[in-house]
């Protein structure tokens, strides 16, 4: 079936246009600007789209469905995860393969794809986490490239944390395979000390969970980083950055000429660590934690001079009673929170506002991420040839964020009462209406795989 969509503003990363796009086969057969002769655009569906902006579909490139936490796991599987991300105008996903203790990489990565591919309703992708480095990984991690997972993340800090030297073989076998190293940047010794000096003295509510990972703890973790990502000559993409110190470090090592992307997420955006004080403060309880106002202001001015790179969410909500076991006891609290079908809303509003433009969301929540981790041949540009992944989105729409109104299995939202300016209205995958005005109308199992090759 040909969709004709007429009439509305087209916002990509580098343009803003009104125009026409006309969709056949799950791909953009063409875009027009006003004024252009279309004559060819014939099509068996035409939606106007007049006063509403016509966007590519947002990529979180940061989720954790599925994630096993001790004996529980996150509150949302690969169907009710991309769900919540389709109702959020997210068309693309990509999650993380973690290998037990023993298990081999590729045996890890076929049974989590198989949880993908029959649950999945957008797009998907996946990071290869590395929670041990041994010569059998560094040899499997070709395997992995060739699967189509070239990005490997490893973490400074619990219990699978890596050693410098482990970190730096990471990274310079990635360099050898053209493949991208992914960092959890805290410094492990000092946040180690801060929670055993927490614990001593009975300091265990959930402000204390920010205070056991201030932002020096980020700061030094990242700037380590940097510097072995410098003496490897390897790209560095440091996730879910929170703190100003870690900005700071980044930008230094840009200025530089250093490759470093950094991600962050929009609940460091919006946040701050005051919630930490709240009743509720253990359902915002997430590694790193939401910073202070100075982070926070630090992390927008990053958005605006180009040092942050993408806008993902580290998506990995827990249920209320799973959450409520570490209301006395941070460290009992399971780590996440959830995001994936409000950040495109988010940062969309954002741009609404006047905070960025919308050229600016664009870039951080769908061309950036396509071009970092490989997916620009067919996402993140309304472009002809690329994958016909679209929202309609009405910047004139006020919209609350309720609990009941979304649609993860998660039974609260961090994001409660949290105002927006403008929605989306629709979204398409593949030229398949999977979203409209609230309700989801995707399928389990449609969304496909999408192997990464940077």
């Amino acid at each position: 079936m040909k969709l004709l969509i007429k009439n509305g503003t087209i916002v990509n990363a580098a343009d803003s246009f009104t125009g026409d796009v006309l969709i056949a086969h799950g791909k953009i057969a063409a875009v027009w600007k006003r004024g252009e002769e279309n004559k060819d655009a014939t099509a068996d569906e035409t939606v106007d789209a007049s006063g509403l902006l016509v966007l590519p579909g947002a990529i979180d490139a940061h989720v954790h469905f599925e994630l096993p936490f001790g004996n529980i796991a996150s509150a949302d599987d690969f169907y009710a995860g991309t769900r919540a991300a389709a109702c959020g105008a997210v068309t693309t996903i990509i999650d993380f393969v973690t290998p037990d203790k023993g298990e081999s990489l590729m045996e890890a990565f076929t049974i989590r794809k198989k949880a993908a591919e029959e649950k999945s309703c957008v797009d998907y992708g996946f990071h290869m986490s590395l929670p041990f480095v041994t010569d059998n990984v560094m040899e499997e991690m070709d395997s992995a490239v060739s699967a189509g997972m070239s990005s490997f993340k490893v973490f400074m800090t619990y219990a699978f944390r890596v050693s410098d030297n482990e970190f730096f073989r990471t990274l310079s076998r990635c360099k050898e395979l053209g493949a991208l190293t992914m960092v959890h940047a805290e410094a492990h010794d000092e946040l180690t000390a801060l929670k055993s000096e927490f614990i001593a003295s009975g300091k265990t509510d959930s402000w204390h969970h920010y205070k056991s990972r201030p932002e020096s703890v980020e700061t030094f973790g990242v700037r380590r980083a940097i510097e072995l990502a410098a003496k490897a000559g390897a790209p560095l993409y440091i996730v879910h950055l929170a703190s100003a110190g870690g900005m700071a470090e980044v930008e230094e090592a840009r200025r530089y000429g250093q490759i470093v992307y950094a991600e962050t997420c929009p609940q460091y955006l919006h946040f701050t660590s005051g919630v930490y004080r709240r009743g509720d403060g253990q359902n915002f309880v997430c590694s790193p934690p939401i910073k202070g106002k100075h982070s926070q202001k630090a992390l927008w001015r990053g958005i605006k001079n180009g040092g942050i790179s993408t806008v993902a969410t580290d998506h990995c909500p827990f249920t209320l009673a799973q959450k409520a076991k570490g209301k006395a006891d941070f460290t009992k609290t399971p780590n996440g929170v959830m995001g994936t079908e409000n950040l495109f809303p988010y940062m969309l509003s954002e741009a609404n506002s006047g905070r960025i433009t919308f050229m600016k969301a664009v870039e951080l929540c769908c061309q950036n991420p396509a071009k970092i981790f490989g997916l620009s041949d067919a996402k993140g540009t309304i472009a002809a040839g690329k994958d016909a992944d679209i929202v309609l989105y009405d910047p004139n729409r006020d919209y609350t964020i309720t609990q009941a109104d979304m649609h993860s299995d998660v039974d609260y939202t961090i994001w409660e009462g949290v105002a927006l300016k403008g929605y989306p209205t629709r979204t398409y995958l593949r030229g398949c209406l999977i979203y409209k005005d609230g309700e989801f109308l995707g399928k389990r199992g449609f969304g496909r795989y999408l192997p990464r090759h940077l």
